[in-house]
């Protein structure tokens, strides 16, 4: 029986090194071992042979906006609909994990029922495909400690949850701004345990360019990442790895201990207008707040390379 469902929507694999971080990332997830399944949502180029290489599952039929990206609520449905798993874990194809991510997933289940599973990533330049050969997860945890960079708490690449939640997501496009902190936000709103795994569990995000976007244009500049932020209902909802009210430690949930992000990031919350307005005195705070906040996460995320 399939304990865990990993699906994603690739990008295409006709640039060379997009190809190299996807292959290679599929090839991590195949060691998870019995009990995984792996699923590739959409048909991009490369896709279906990728898939018939690797011999994984891809579904086809998913919805997509007026330019062609794959919706994000399209992508889930399908994606519940081809699996009986009772966990699913979206997760961005540019991400390599260790055979703990599954171990992560029951630690958390023995102890909530309803709940979003999260967490910040590492970063590391990957050029060549990798040899994942005995003892390829200590080497790589090491290259990390010694090249990688842990990215700052915004933006999240891998969700872990029930099967049963997240029945109802807005038509977000996949790969832009803004659908990803709606998650935490909703799971949040719903009383669902949002949990930060951050200390127990590594993921490494293989860095690239944005190539493979209209104009080679960061994801966050597309006017589709303003139409998935309005979707969302506003700046408001722009929840990150801060807004977790969890954190898995030694196996175990705990509170998160305060600490000064945390404390600016709930102010900065605070003081957003819950109307998606953009301007005055209060929007003025709330912007104050984020700023210090972005410039004091970038002095730690330095001091952890």
């Amino acid at each position: 029986m399939t304990y865990l469902t990993l699906f994603t929507a690739p990008k295409p694999f006709s640039d060379p090194h997009i190809s190299i971080i996807q292959r290679n990332a599929l090839s991590s997830w195949m060691r998870l071992g019995e009990g995984t399944e792996i699923i590739l949502v959409g048909d991009e180029p490369g896709m279906a042979e990728v898939a018939k290489e690797f011999g994984l599952k891809q579904l086809t039929n998913v919805a997509r906006n007026e330019e062609g990206t794959p919706l994000v609520n399209s992508i889930f449905n399908v994606t519940r609909q081809s699996t009986n798993s009772p966990l699913m874990a979206y997760i961005n194809t540019d991400m390599l994990i260790f055979s703990d991510f599954v171990d992560t997933a029951k630690r958390v289940v023995e102890q909530a029922k309803d709940f979003l599973i999260i967490g910040q990533r590492w970063d590391l330049q990957v050029n060549t495909l990798l040899d994942f050969f005995p003892g390829w997860e200590k080497q790589l945890r090491e290259e990390v400690k010694l090249n990688g960079r842990q990215h700052r708490p915004a933006g999240s690449d891998y969700f872990i949850f029930p099967r049963h939640i997240f029945q109802e997501i807005p038509e977000f496009a996949i790969g832009r701004a803004g659908w990803d902190n709606w998650m935490i936000y909703h799971a949040r709103h719903q009383g669902w345990r949002v949990v930060d795994a951050t200390p127990s569990l590594m993921v490494i995000h293989q860095e690239h360019g944005y190539s493979h976007l209209p104009g080679g244009q960061p994801h966050f500049n597309l006017e589709e990442s303003q139409r998935n932020m309005a979707l969302a209902g506003g700046s408001h909802t722009m929840y990150t790895v801060l807004d977790s009210d969890w954190q898995l430690i030694d196996g175990e949930l705990r509170r998160p201990r305060p600490s000064l992000l945390r404390i600016l990031r709930r102010a900065e919350n605070w003081f957003t207008p819950k109307t998606g307005e953009r301007q005055g005195f209060w929007w003025a705070l709330a912007r104050r707040f984020r700023r210090f906040r972005r410039r004091m996460d970038k002095g730690h995320g330095a001091a952890r390379r």
